[in-house]
């Protein structure tokens, strides 16, 4: 559970230009361009070549993208927010502008942070100080985890993936503090362990460890954490949705992993004592913390447990503690220059702690209902697209097409913000206690979690917060949800043409569909349960498909020798290439009901429009390191290759872009699966 974002506790020059001008959001613009390059021997450089070689990857970002401009200006418009709410001392206690006012008032307050050194965390460093056995361990997990110290293993409630109206507390392996498994044992993360032993020894010596003790204690976490990196499973594997639902009655729990006391854990945490069952994601995971317990030492493991304490607040304490964990997991890990403003942190804590108060300011304030109906008017275009190649598709055989089709039928939709928002009642924040505050919501949240287990899922809840530059698709909801953040330029623009809009916002909404049939989401029937519907024939037509898209953004080479991870990143390949193909059909339905849209602008057709907005919608520039980690984890293609492979592989593209009289320098690859 993240409690805070990486930071910087200085904030001594910047009260000066805290409140600047407002940014604008970033629009379409054919000046992003290079005009000069040919589109079918370089089409990301004809999109977007100028603003490439203008907007180099700012000091305090590791990565710069079209939505980052855009989050850019969003964190102007929240910043506005936390500051007046701050300032507004008649706020009633518990309303929205009170929790974000008192919470940001405390995340700015650098002089207590200061003062309060490591006071903030004591009792959770005497709490392991306390240990004196094995039990001891395991009882320190539930209160480490309810304090939002992430040790051990990650455990929390959703619906269940087999019976999507009820909640179910799921177990899933953690405990590791590089990004991915990988660190630990791939030779071009070498430099990256040998910094991390160094990162932690200085953390523990910042805490008063002598210097010897530091490093010997930084081995220990080293050489443990090494050992539940083996047996973790890949971020590959982890998409494996039926690989990682593995239903364990709750009376089998202690026999499997008695050194883990996971009964007492369940109870301990909050989960009803009627709860029959939990799902673990990972059995062997468990079964290896389990076995470790009797082979390390108490002293090994209270090592650990120190140490996960000490990082899990880092960048919340004293400005030396989160300098030294910025310098690590900033600066080497991702390859940041320097840290972003401290305003900007608070406000990503505040989102990720209370985001749902927050967000209902934030809606109140910025959110044009408009845009709301426009979204849902492209939606409703975007899902009739969908049909309609469903019910052309050559390779599905009728059975599973009339399956397929009653899926897409029950899609449910959400736009904008929730009907209800969250609400944080018992929940205190004060203007003067900024730990305890994340400390409080993680509490108040896992609590939120575990009690439900068992209950009828909520289907209006939002896993997103309203001003998230972001949308998703959740299988067990069959629902497909675009907050209001990402409905605004460069994604959504009321004042552009069709065209431009149904190639950069109309793609993402294609996209979250086409979620719902990729390599995962089609394992998932239409009320969101795992459960196979596909015939055996159909299964194989798609899985060849599939392979084939594997293949070619496996071949994409994005640093020296490092290539996208086709198998890691399927889903979103499939969702890319299917969304902007449903988007084109889409655009195509549209321009016909309204031709008076079909007319040249800047001098380009809607069709081509509509494939330069939707590689402007994946600008970006990145640093190598956050290049490398990502290629390492991220689900999700460079946006590189996300900007180019989906729109040349779209048969459309050729009539868009026609060869030149030389004809084409290479094949346009021809992959996808809808």
């Amino acid at each position: 559970m993240a409690v805070a974002t990486k930071g910087h506790a200085d904030n001594s020059d910047e009260k000066a230009d805290q409140m600047g001008e407002e940014s604008k959001a970033p629009r379409f613009s054919t000046g992003n361009m290079d005009a000069s390059v040919d589109p079918r021997k370089d089409f990301y450089t004809y999109a977007n070549g100028t603003w490439v070689r203008n907007n180099p990857v700012p000091p305090d970002k590791a990565i710069w993208r079209g939505s980052d401009e855009l989050q850019e200006h969003n964190m102007d418009l929240l910043h506005r927010i936390a500051e007046d709410s701050a300032a507004d001392k008649t706020a009633p206690a518990g309303s929205p502008a009170r929790l974000v006012g008192d919470f940001y008032a405390s995340a700015m307050d650098t002089a207590s942070i200061e003062r309060l050194r490591f006071a903030p965390i004591d009792d959770l460093w005497q709490r392991v100080s306390n240990i004196g056995s094995v039990d001891d361990v395991t009882k320190s997990i539930t209160e480490l985890h309810a304090a939002g110290v992430s040790a051990f293993f990650v455990a929390g409630s959703m619906a269940d993936q087999k019976n999507s109206a009820i909640y179910a507390m799921y177990l899933m392996q953690g405990g590791l503090s590089l990004p991915d498994r990988d660190y630990y044992f791939k030779p071009e993360f070498a430099k990256t362990r040998d910094e991390f032993r160094e990162h932690v020894a200085r953390m523990f010596m910042l805490k008063g460890i002598p210097e010897a003790q530091a490093r010997q204690w930084a081995d220990t976490v080293m050489s443990i954490e090494t050992e539940m990196a083996g047996a973790s499973r890949t971020s590959t594997e982890l998409r494996d949705a039926e690989k990682n639902y593995n239903r364990i009655d709750t009376a089998q729990l202690d026999g499997r992993y008695g050194a883990l006391a996971p009964t007492r854990y369940l109870k301990d945490l909050g989960v009803p004592q009627s709860t029959q069952y939990v799902v673990v994601g990972q059995p062997e995971f468990f079964d290896a913390i389990n076995a470790l317990l009797g082979t390390r030492s108490i002293d090994d493991w209270k090592v650990y447990l120190y140490w996960h304490v000490l990082s899990s607040y880092a960048s919340a304490l004293h400005a030396e503690v989160e300098e030294e964990d910025f310098d690590f997991f900033g600066r080497k890990l991702r390859g940041q220059q320097q840290q972003e403003p401290r305003w900007k942190r608070s406000i990503y804590a505040i989102d990720g702690s209370i985001g749902e108060a927050l967000g209902k300011i934030y809606v109140e304030r910025h959110f044009d209902e408009a845009a709301r109906h426009k979204a849902e008017q492209l939606v409703g275009d975007l899902i009739g697209a969908f049909r309609e190649r469903l019910m052309n598709l050559q390779w599905m055989s009728e059975p599973t097409r009339q399956k397929a089709l009653a899926k897409l039928d029950k899609f449910s939709v959400k736009i904008g913000y929730p009907d209800k928002f969250r609400d944080y009642s018992g929940l205190v924040i004060s203007d003067d206690d900024y730990v305890g505050n994340l400390r409080r919501s993680v509490a108040f949240e896992l609590k939120r979690q575990t009690s439900r287990v068992g209950q009828s899922v909520d289907r209006k809840e939002w896993q997103m917060t309203p001003p998230t530059v972001n949308a998703y698709y959740e299988p067990t909801q069959n629902e497909i949800v675009f907050p209001a953040g990402i409905l605004q330029p460069p994604f959504f623009d009321p004042t552009m043409d069709d065209a431009v809009n149904y190639g950069a916002i109309g793609a993402i909404i294609g996209h979250e569909i086409t979620h719902g049939f990729d390599d995962q989401g089609r394992l998932y029937d239409g009320d969101g349960n795992l459960n196979s519907w596909w015939t055996d024939a159909d299964t194989k037509a798609f899985d060849a498909k599939a392979h084939a898209v594997v293949q070619e953004y496996s071949k994409q080479e994005v640093l020296p020798g490092a290539f996208v991870n086709g198998e890691l990143t399927l889903g979103e390949n499939i969702a890319d290439l299917g969304g902007v193909a449903i988007a084109y059909d889409a655009l195509q339905k549209r321009l016909a009901q309204e031709p008076s849209g079909r007319v040249s602008v800047d001098g380009l057709t809607p069709e081509q429009r509509f494939f330069i907005a939707y590689a402007q919608a994946w600008r970006y520039n990145v640093r190598d390191a956050e290049a490398r980690r990502r290629l390492t984890m991220d689900p999700h293609a460079p946006d590189k290759v996300r900007a180019v492979i989906p729109a040349e592989s779209d048969p459309k593209f050729d009539s868009a872009f026609p060869p030149s009289n030389g004809g084409d320098p290479q094949p346009m690859p021809r992959v996808g699966v809808w």
